[in-house]
């Protein structure tokens, strides 16, 4: 093959790959890539990115990706979404098409890094990319938080004393800093530093978990709690751990989660002791007129559930659809459920339902397979994804920060890390 197009051929690869490690920083930009218009221009980024890849296959002849069984239930998700816009089931037929689109574009580009992350180098590239975007948002939340006046702070959208780094809702950068707090952790707990360099990447947690802390999500701290809690269980399991009495687990787990309260207590102080003492009025169970607490918007989504229990009332139509069932005064209807699995069983029906749990499980079964299968910093790097997802699995529990493209790339990038099977080059080799 003659020199000069084996090298349009490597350049072009290393093109694509640069694009959606760049695709991770910029869709952290603008909020978390919350407003319409730059969630279509990542959709239209992505698709933008796939033709390039295309043709990329066309010259090299080699089309196989990685993670088709993970990359199903996302299509399904999608098909179902065009089926709900295309008959009368949709509340909202143009945010549920708006959804299928999204949902495309976030297949692809799962699709695109399990084809495109086929080294072990271009692993290290996304996991600092991760770590340097977290970073770089939690002191902008810090700098916000310490010095902001008035309404802007380099985005003119941002308001004092609400959301927290360029996100405009705290718990939605919680999201991003508890999946970047899980994967550097993971890759400290799993040997995937040398003793001279894991000063490095504490340093770069540390920011992350201040941030994390000031934020002041109760969302984010609980999901911080669960991924020290999966840690620690997990090295606990793993057979590369000589310890094996229950009572030395089970002290290696309290000193574990005492050391993570009581420096989030010192750091967050009276304001976040306080944000977790009103937690008990989220769960009330006494209906006011606002109906803005979790449990009143819980019980509207169930009914809501209840009146379309096969296919919801349409992906992307909550917003449209709880306004049938939200029994209150009209002047805080919830735009979402605060519960991702609450908000796709309203939204999607039992089938919808279905098709995450289907998700959940293959990701489940290639984590168990995969979290101790590699040794060195791949292995860290799979034991950093499963803490990381567990956070975001914890998180959405009482939060939709998953809405942001910002942090479902982060949390498809994660995903892929530890279902894809091998980080080495799969390309057939050049004459």
């Amino acid at each position: 093959m003659p020199l000069c197009v084996f090298a349009g051929k490597t350049v072009l690869n290393k093109i694509i790959f640069s694009a959606l490690a760049g695709l991770i920083v910029i869709a952290a930009i603008p909020y978390g890539t919350v407003e319409p218009w730059w969630k279509a221009a990542f959709v239209c980024a992505v698709f933008a990115i796939c033709i390039v890849a295309i043709l990329e296959s066309l010259v090299t002849g080699y089309s196989r990706i990685d993670g088709l069984s993970v990359l199903l239930p996302m299509l399904a998700l999608s098909a179902l979404a065009f089926v709900q816009m295309l008959s009368p089931i949709s509340a909202d037929p143009f945010q549920t098409r708006f959804f299928a689109l999204q949902m495309l574009a976030l297949t692809a580009f799962l699709a695109l890094l399990y084809r495109y992350t086929n080294s072990e180098r271009r692993v290290r590239i996304l996991v600092f990319t991760i770590l340097a975007v977290a970073v770089a948002s939690a002191i902008f939340g810090i700098l916000r938080q310490t010095t902001q006046q008035q309404t802007g702070f380099l985005l003119p959208l941002l308001k004092q004393n609400q959301g927290y780094g360029q996100f405009v809702n705290k718990n939605h950068f919680a999201y991003l800093m508890e999946m970047a707090f899980g994967l550097g952790l993971g890759i400290i707990l799993g040997g995937g530093v040398k003793r001279d360099r894991i000063m490095i990447y504490v340093a770069l947690l540390l920011p992350i978990w201040t941030g994390l802390v000031l934020a002041n999500s109760r969302g984010g701290i609980l999901a911080m709690l669960a991924q020290v809690i999966v840690a620690a269980l997990l090295l606990l399991s793993s057979r590369a751990y000589i310890a094996r009495s229950v009572a030395l687990k089970g002290a290696l787990l309290i000193i574990l989660v005492a050391g993570v309260l009581l420096g989030t207590v010192s750091v967050g102080g009276d304001r976040l002791v306080n944000n977790f003492a009103a937690a008990g009025t989220e769960l009330n169970t006494e209906t006011t007129r606002e109906g803005a607490s979790r449990n009143e918007i819980w019980r509207a989504s169930l009914k809501m559930f209840a009146a379309h229990p096969v296919l919801g009332v349409g992906l992307g139509g909550y917003w449209i659809g709880i306004t049938a069932y939200h029994d209150a005064s009209g002047l805080m209807t919830p735009q979402e459920a605060h519960n991702d699995y609450l908000e796709l069983l309203s939204s999607g029906g039992l089938i919808g339902f279905a098709l995450g749990v289907w998700f959940a499980v293959l990701v489940i079964r290639a984590a168990h397979k995969n979290v101790f299968a590699d040794t060195g910093f791949t292995g860290a790097v799979r034991f950093g994804a499963v803490l990381g997802i567990a956070g975001v699995a914890a998180h959405s529990l009482v939060d939709f920060g998953l809405h942001m493209i910002a942090n479902a790339v982060v949390f498809l990038t994660l995903i892929m890390m530890i279902t894809r099977r091998k980080f080495v080059d799969l390309n057939p080799k050049e004459p």
